[in-house]
């Protein structure tokens, strides 16, 4: 079955993805807090890759192996990104399937529309999933279909993916030209609902102007500190102090820009998220992977498949600097289904407290979600 987490439709046409396998890895103790704690990824993806194409239903190892992560919630993405001719069109494809696989699962799967909810999932030993875009696409000036996504269960919005859309220039926009008049009704008109603001993937300037303009706390759910790796998806300290002076989090990722060499080790990724936590406070920091929340294991059949994956990216233009056929969205030194709890460890042996890892592993964006949606 494959439950895409990054499915990038454009053209009308779904881009490959492969779903996440268990990589051999046996699990390590961690530190006692972290089972009952609430764990959060603020944009990761569900996938079991155990069953077929067209089950719906998570096997009971695929189930096994999610429960074993620790996560409580992630938060996953309805398509399309970029500027395709159908884009309502395609929404409501997506948010079709993404209830198909809720409803598959009632037992173990939990569509989250509240932070109350994300309590229950923790309570029930359920799965929570939170539904969210990565671009404004589908909703362009049409900014009453906001209400309607709402009414659907999405719950945060991304404002620009990589390129430019009516909103505003995303990252790989080389005028970063900023936000947009209708970027800022499209904010205006987010927050009035309730919803969630995310400015991952945003050009610098567009980020810069709606992180200044919002009036609610928001987030960058996704990204890297631009301070450590001057990447057009990593984001500058000033953005990321702003989100957080105005009671937001900015999400730490597990990829390829973590490095200008795209391939990332584990000490990488710890001192991203040190650096955004000295920038934004210990209360403004989180996870967002932006990966499945099973790791993958690299085998033939998957590589060939990521690979072509990659190759339609480029093809379509979205894909940022250092993404390239045989690099994959990773950091393998955490490429174990306990990554989470791994990395806690770590941290833990540097020195972070267990009330500040409960804050960045998940207590920071139940915050914000509460802050946002209410519950």
């Amino acid at each position: 079955m494959l439950i895409n987490r990054r499915t990038m439709m454009a053209t009308g046409a779904a881009a490959l993805v492969a779903a996440p396998a268990l990589a051999k890895t046996k699990a390590v103790a961690g530190p006692g807090w972290y089972d009952n704690a609430i764990v959060i990824d603020a944009l990761g993806g569900l996938g079991d890759p155990y069953s077929p194409d067209d089950q719906l239903r998570y096997t009971d190892r695929g189930w096994a192996e999610t429960v074993a992560t620790g996560v409580t919630v992630v938060r996953d993405t309805v398509f399309p990104v970029g500027n395709g001719t159908d884009n309502w069109g395609d929404y409501q494809k997506s948010i079709q399937d993404k209830h198909n696989i809720i409803n598959a699962n009632p037992d173990r799967l939990l569509l989250v529309r509240s932070a109350a909810e994300i309590l229950k999932a923790k309570r029930e030993k359920k799965f929570g999933v939170v539904i969210g875009t990565q671009d404004t696409c589908m909703v362009g000036p049409e900014l009453d279909r906001l209400a309607q996504m709402k009414k659907d269960g999405v719950m945060t919005i991304q404002l620009t993916y990589n390129n430019r859309n009516l909103s505003g220039d995303g990252s790989l926009e080389p005028a970063n030209a900023g936000l947009s008049k209708l970027g800022r009704k499209t904010i205006e008109r987010i927050e009035s609902e309730k919803m969630l603001l995310d400015l991952s993937h945003g050009g610098a300037k567009t980020m810069a102007e709606a992180a200044a303009f919002a009036k609610r706390p928001l987030v960058i759910s996704h990204t890297g500190a631009r301070a450590l790796a001057d990447h057009v998806r990593n984001t500058d300290d000033a953005t990321i102090k702003a989100v957080a002076d105005k009671g937001g989090v900015t999400g730490v990722y597990f990829m390829p820009f973590l490095t200008l060499d795209s391939h990332p080790k584990g000490l990488d990724l710890i001192a991203h998220i040190e650096h955004v936590a000295n920038v934004a406070g210990e209360d403004h920091v989180g996870i967002g992977t932006d990966n499945g929340v099973l790791p993958l294991t690299l085998d033939p059949e998957t590589k060939k498949k990521l690979d072509a994956w990659q190759q339609q990216r480029i093809d379509l233009g979205i894909a940022a600097p250092g993404e390239a056929v045989g690099v994959y969205t990773w950091v393998e030194d955490y490429n174990s289904v306990d990554r989470y709890r791994r990395l806690a460890g770590d941290l833990s042996k540097r020195g972070w407290s267990q009330s500040r890892l409960e804050k960045l592993f998940g207590g920071n964006f139940l915050r914000v979600y509460k802050d946002a949606w209410g519950g």
